[in-house]
């Protein structure tokens, strides 16, 4: 049911906000996810201030989790021993507002004028409510908050109140514990989302609290991690008595103020966090208040932030403001998602929420560090220094499965496998290749020699010969590689996954060409001959590549199958689904789109017209890829329709769990789309290739890229396309057949033929 999209009341149009102007019931923990800020650190729902308005409010710290022993009903060899949840951290987001003995609910309360906001181009969440009190009192209420960047476990959160006339307020500010708050258990209908864990989780080490100062911590009951948290109050009125009360669960400081009449009373409340791992010799609730900072410093820092960020990744996209507003929102989530991760994964659901544990999967790799590595390739390579880090557990889990090299577990947050399912856990090794494509991927883009040298090196050699050991050269001469699932996961445990092996192609050709001391001439020989003798599974019938060795002979799937029983995973057992000839999201059009060069512009078309029919969308990481190869290939109304999918998923809540977090993958995919869809850019070949397919009825698409060291910038409209470019050295590039070279100062532009579109697929 679409949500912010179809109604622009409600949610009015601005390229540089997501605005609320009428509150309304239902739908409130989608909204608090998008109304949500981070810094890929710390991340704050975007509930309101009161505890009685808000669904699944929260507060998250990136990594920071619990383990617990999985059970299984029936265990194996080399099952997944140990599962991870990210936690809810105790929460600061919350006040109590009562006034002449009335408390302010926008559920219970008359409410005058609702106004909501988060500004892109500062990272400050702001909420303007009039409340008319039972006490004749016309009341206002400003709530503002933001994240630190500079310092990345800053919170800063301040509450803003005004009456046309004298009133008693009592203002409790509160800090919850809400990981141990007993909450509605979701996964019982849906295997997305989030469980709890039953009993007691953060368990209480210091807890202090006096004149409005909390300096408090916890520590997880078995993975032994600790949190602490100091947190300040400054009321912009005379001294006055303020009640502190602390609590393992629910800590609070409380203020009782004669408001007078025109006059606005401020209360600041600045919030610090800090994290240890077990073992870390680390006072946390020191190193929590040594890091607070005041309220206005902390939104300074975000504005700042944000500043520097929209300079250089900002993506303008001449067309109806709707759609530039909601490409400004996934990019600040990106931002929200990535920005201070440091030395550390992203999360899927980023620092939104808990959806999908707080795993991280191959969606960091394929779907994020496209955006990182030519936004912020420092931060590229954090998550690769962060896989390189989990190399020696990626090496005991290859030899647990009695591969070679490094098997990097399908989901995780402490380097562990936690995929209780192996079929669509474990069985998709092909997390290995998308490791080692981002790791190509960010050498050829930064010309980064140190890593390519040695965490590069490191990643793709063991990736490759994780590969050469779990494939084998068939008596047909072919290099096969069994037993595994691809990205679609409608289609588990097959032989010789077109994209599995794809990939796998591109992993041992890489390694193969890379130095690395450790590595011997035979080695290199095998992953050669490994790379040009790997099988292909193609369908003469259909004259296309074949998803997997007996894809073709799959029965079709029932397309008259209701759409209430969609997504199929949670209406059918997978094994119904596993028997026939339908998708969750795109595989084999992913791989032609990452191997572009492997695969005629015929081979393309074929391919995207075959599977994107029989690809249900299930998975919020399809539709941007589907977008993208559609625009490759001729078809653009399935480009756009595709690429709007992707832009609206979580603003529209268009697949019912966006109450879980941000899909931050696809916010990825977006940008691909813009990049890679209709400005048509390719990369890891010879050089940077564009070749342009903007949508008719936009006027022009402008973005930036970091390359080589310097700042790429690229305007396309209908008649061409022109390049900045500010480094030293001159940049070539091919836009279709043309080669040019781009030097500082000296833009270049080249003229675009039209196109000749195809004809839109049907279906």
């Amino acid at each position: 049911m679409a949500l912010i999209s179809s109604d622009r009341t409600r949610f009015p149009v601005d390229p540089w906000k997501l605005l609320e102007t009428t509150h309304a019931p239902g739908q409130a923990g989608a909204l608090e996810t998008n109304f949500s800020i981070g810094n890929g650190h710390l991340g704050i729902r975007g509930a309101h201030f009161s505890p009685a308005d808000t669904e699944l409010p929260g507060t998250f710290i990136n990594g920071f989790h619990e383990t617990w022993e999985i059970k299984h009903a029936e265990n194996a060899f080399g099952f997944a021993r140990t599962g991870q949840r990210i936690l809810y951290v105790p929460d600061a987001n919350n006040f109590t507002v009562v006034i002449d003995g009335e408390e302010l609910s926008l559920h219970s309360s008359t409410v005058l004028d609702y106004r909501r906001s988060v500004d892109f181009a500062t990272g400050i969440y702001t909420a303007d409510i009039t409340w008319a009190c039972r006490s004749g009192a016309v009341v206002k209420t400003t709530e503002r908050r933001a994240v630190g960047f500079e310092v990345r476990s800053n919170l800063g959160l301040s509450l803003s109140l005004s009456s046309d006339r004298p009133v008693s307020a009592e203002i409790t500010s509160t800090i919850v514990n809400r990981q141990d708050q007993p909450v509605e258990d979701h996964t019982i209908s849906d295997p997305r989302r989030s469980g709890r864990h039953a009993g007691r989780v953060l368990l209480p080490l210091d807890l202090e609290g006096a004149g409005g100062s909390l300096r408090m911590s916890w520590q997880t009951a078995e993975s032994h991690q600790r949190v602490g948290v100091a947190v300040d109050h400054v009321l912009s009125t005379q001294e006055l008595p303020v009640e502190t009360v602390v609590d393992q669960d629910l800590s609070t400081v409380r203020y009782v103020v004669a408001v007078v009449a025109g006059e606005t009373l401020t209360l600041e409340k600045s919030v610090s966090y800090a994290v240890a791992d077990q073992g870390q010799d680390k006072d946390v609730r020191a190193v929590a208040a040594a890091e607070l900072r005041p309220v206005p410093a902390i939104f300074a820092d975000s504005t700042a932030h944000y500043a520097r960020y929209w300079a250089t990744s900002d993506i303008v996209v001449g067309a109806m403001p709707e759609l530039q507003q909601a490409v400004r929102w996934n990019l600040f989530q990106l931002a929200a998602a990535t920005a201070r991760a440091d030395v550390a994964g992203i999360p899927a659901k980023g620092v939104s929420g808990s959806g999908y544990e707080g795993h991280y999967f191959w969606d960091q790799e394929i779907y994020l560090l496209p955006y990182l590595t030519y936004n912020k390739p420092e931060a590229a390579r954090a998550v690769l220094q962060f896989r390189h880090d989990l190399l020696p557990l990626a090496k005991e889990r290859a030899a647990e499965l009695s591969v070679d090299g490094a098997l990097f577990p399908w989901r995780t947050i402490n380097g562990l496998e936690s995929s209780a399912y192996y079929a669509a856990g474990t069985a998709q090794f092909h997390i290995a290749a998308a490791v080692a494509f981002a790791a190509n991927r960010y050498t050829w883009a930064s010309a980064d020699a140190d890593f390519r040298d040695h965490q590069g090196a490191d990643l793709l050699v063991e990736t490759a010969r994780m590969w050469v050991s779990l494939g084998f050269f068939g008596a047909d001469g072919s290099f096969h590689i069994h037993g595994v699932t691809g990205p679609d996961e409608y289609t588990a445990v097959v032989n010789d996954n077109l994209y599995t092996n794809v990939m796998a192609r591109f992993n041992l050709r890489a390694a193969a060409a890379c130095p690395h001391p450790g590595v011997t001439d035979e080695e290199r020989a095998v992953w050669r001959a490994a790379a040009d003798r790997m099988h292909l599974p193609f369908s003469r019938e259909f004259n296309i590549y074949s998803q997997d060795n007996d894809f073709m002979t799959l029965e079709a799937w029932d397309w008259d199958t209701p759409r209430d029983k969609y997504p199929l995973l949670l209406h059918f057992h997978p094994l119904v689904i596993y028997r026939h000839q339908v998708l969750k999201q795109a595989d084999t059009v992913l791989a032609m789109f990452l191997q572009w060069q492997d695969f005629t512009a015929e081979e393309k078309r074929r391919a995207f017209d075959f599977y994107d029919p029989i690809t249900t969308g299930d998975s919020t990481l399809s539709a941007c890829v589907q977008g993208i190869m559609a625009a490759e290939v001729g078809h653009p109304v399935q480009a756009m329709a595709h690429f709007t999918e992707a832009l609206f998923i979580d603003l529209d809540n268009s697949h019912n769990n966006t109450i879980d977090g941000v899909h931050i993958a696809s916010t990825g995919g977006i940008w691909s789309s813009l990049v890679s869809g209709f400005a048509g850019m390719r990369d890891q070949g010879v050089m940077l290739n564009f070749d342009p397919r903007l949508p008719a009825d936009w006027d022009s698409l402008e973005f930036t890229l970091k390359i080589r060291g310097g700042l790429l910038g690229v305007s396309l409209t209908h008649a061409g396309i022109t390049f900045t470019y500010d480094a030293g050295t001159p940049l070539q590039l091919k836009v279709r057949d043309t080669v040019v070279s781009v030097a500082a100062g000296k833009p270049v532009t080249v003229p675009l033929a039209e196109m000749p579109a195809l004809v839109p697929l049907v279906g």
